[in-house]
């Protein structure tokens, strides 16, 4: 029986010990997305020729 209170003991431990990492690591910017933003301006002109598709067939009517 004490070697289930040593090894409930222990994965809280490890538990804890892995959150703080999590923690820091968004903190420190680790999952920030510094892809997106450059590829984005790549997909931007798609978009504003369906709307502006939009617009001219709605100046049409």
């Amino acid at each position: 029986m004490s070697v289930i209170y040593v090894l409930l003991a222990i994965s809280i431990v490890i538990a804890v010990g892995f959150f703080i990492a999590f923690v820091l690591a968004v903190k420190r910017g680790q999952y920030d997305d510094s892809y997106t933003p450059s590829v984005r301006m790549l997909f931007e002109d798609e978009l504003v020729k369906e709307n502006s598709k939009k617009q001219i067939i709605t100046n049409k009517d």
